[in-house]
């Protein structure tokens, strides 16, 4: 059967933001500009998961998961990259999350970058816009396998590279927050080229990583190693050839964009018409690595939206642009939602987007083995909400019914799914959302930092033991296969 599983994010987590040997990271510099964060928030604190780890472990073997998925802070790791130490504190820290995790039976899938880096990277050479970054970030991909790869079986290198590139590149909306007219006013950037840029430093970066992986560790660690893609469902706005053209040129110019080299070792052809000579080119050595790099392929998917053709017909500047793909997308179709709103603005509830979005990877990459890396619900956000609320969440757990019963369509049309990952364990940091965003199966009490199990917690815990009157319509654990299902970090 498939297993189910939970996620968290260091950053989203942890605290503890100068503690033993940690430097201040890109985020961390980013959380203290003001207007940067929802409400001022910051993630010095977190969940404060740094000191009550063993606590979440706790909580996490009582849901019943075999596996969780975390990623690895860099600036806590090599706290200066390739210019300064390893940290031992650092290691000693993540080497203790593993080992518990196992001796709990819960196999570790960990994501070695997820959008933090060590300031200093940023400074000295502009991090991701520099190709310095793909040293980098080998060196650091190099350390992990090092030092826990006699432990961990499943790698990640890089969570959402084209998440990344769009809202810290294009939008500006991340840190180093560079944009340009007509997609943001920051002060420095161009939205129209340096999400290639940046894209093509970190997919280099996954293939140099892997490279080494693969000739150094692979063999004698007996582990996989892949990546993880920001991936939304696109649908034609209005039935017409041109907008269904559109939709599937959205899909190619975001989803495409950076899984297409990592298979068939070029962009896809669709970025080459419109981008011509600003889109960059591979070496055949690169190439060759970019497409030898990948065991596996994971999928974070939420929503699907409506897309329309701004090739020959009237958009809003940000959509008739070629970094976009001359698509402009929403979420409405005459004032109508595509699904029911969340408390993420551009995030509607589509079901039948899982089923697609499934669909499209396995049909354009071969049904290579893929893992659905994250899949969550976050409430639209109510003015005093108390706690008693906030546990009763019958969404989420109707959400996560309906995205299974999907999946399962799809695992039963042949696709390759080996695991189901929910974000996530616990409510936490949303980046530039703060804390009011809450996608957690567990609630946290901003003052106390108390986890208190919501209703989809006791849900999701009798899901997996395949106990109570809780099945899934068509997507009971016992009515489908996948693999393995974890809980995310």
């Amino acid at each position: 059967m498939a297993d189910l599983y939970l996620e968290e994010w260091r950053l989203q987590i942890e605290g503890a933001v100068l503690e033993d040997g940690k430097s201040p990271n890109n985020w961390d510099v980013f959380c203290h500009i003001p207007g940067g964060i929802k409400n001022g928030d910051t993630g010095d604190i977190a969940d404060d998961h740094y000191h009550q780890f063993l606590e979440d472990i706790e909580i996490i073997h009582s849901l019943g998961v075999n596996a969780y998925r975390f990623s690895i802070s860099w600036s806590r790791v090599l706290p200066r990259g390739r210019l300064g130490e390893v940290n031992p504190k650092g290691v000693m820290f993540y080497s203790k999350i593993i080992d518990n995790l196992l001796l709990k039976g819960i196999e570790p899938y960990v994501t070695i970058y997820h959008h933090d880096h060590p300031q200093e990277l940023e400074e000295r050479f502009g991090a991701w816009l520099s190709p310095l970054m793909q040293e980098e970030f080998v060196h650091f991909a190099e350390t992990c396998f090092e030092n826990f790869g006699d432990r961990v079986k499943y790698w990640t290198t890089i969570n959402e590279p084209n998440l990344l590139a769009e809202m810290a590149y294009l939008w500006g909306r991340y840190p180093p927050a560079h944009c340009s007219a007509p997609f943001g006013n920051c002060s420095s950037g161009n939205s129209d080229t340096e999400p290639l840029f940046v894209l093509h430093n970190m997919l280099l970066s996954h293939a140099k990583a892997a490279n080494i992986y693969r000739h150094k560790y692979q063999l004698k660690q007996g582990g996989f190693i892949g990546i993880i893609a920001n991936t939304l469902m696109c649908e034609p706005l209005r039935d017409i050839e041109l907008d269904r053209e559109a939709a599937k040129r959205a899909l190619a110019f975001y989803i495409a964009w950076m899984l297409d080299p990592l298979v068939f070792g070029d962009y896809p052809p669709e970025m080459r018409q419109y981008h011509g000579n600003e889109l960059p080119r591979f070496t055949s050595e690169e190439t060759k690595l970019l497409t030898q790099s990948l065991d596996f392929i994971g999928i974070n998917h939420y929503t699907t939206l409506y897309a329309k053709d701004c090739i020959h017909s009237t958009c809003s500047s940000d959509g008739d642009r070629a970094i976009q793909g001359f698509v402009y997308l929403t979420g409405e179709r005459h004032g109508v939602p595509i699904g029911e709103r969340t408390g993420m603005r551009r995030f509607f509830i589509v079901p039948r987007g899982m089923e697609k979005i499934i669909e499209y990877v396995k049909e354009r990459y071969n049904n290579m083995p893929m893992f659905v890396t994250e899949n969550g619900y976050s409430p639209p956000e109510k003015e005093d909400e108390q706690e008693e609320d906030l546990v009763q969440d019958a969404k989420r757990i109707e959400f996560h019914k309906a995205y299974l019963a999907a999946l399962a369509r799809a695992i039963r049309n042949g696709a390759d799914v080996r695991g189901y990952f929910i974000w996530s364990l616990m409510d936490n940091f949303e980046w530039v959302y703060g804390y009011n965003t809450r996608f957690g199966l567990y609630y946290v009490d901003r003052q106390t930092l108390r986890r208190t199990p919501k209703l989809s917690a006791r849900w999701y815990a009798n899901f997996l033991t395949n106990s109570g009157h809780n099945h899934v319509e068509d997507a009971n654990p016992g009515s489908f296969k996948i693999k393995d299902a974890y809980f995310l970090d």
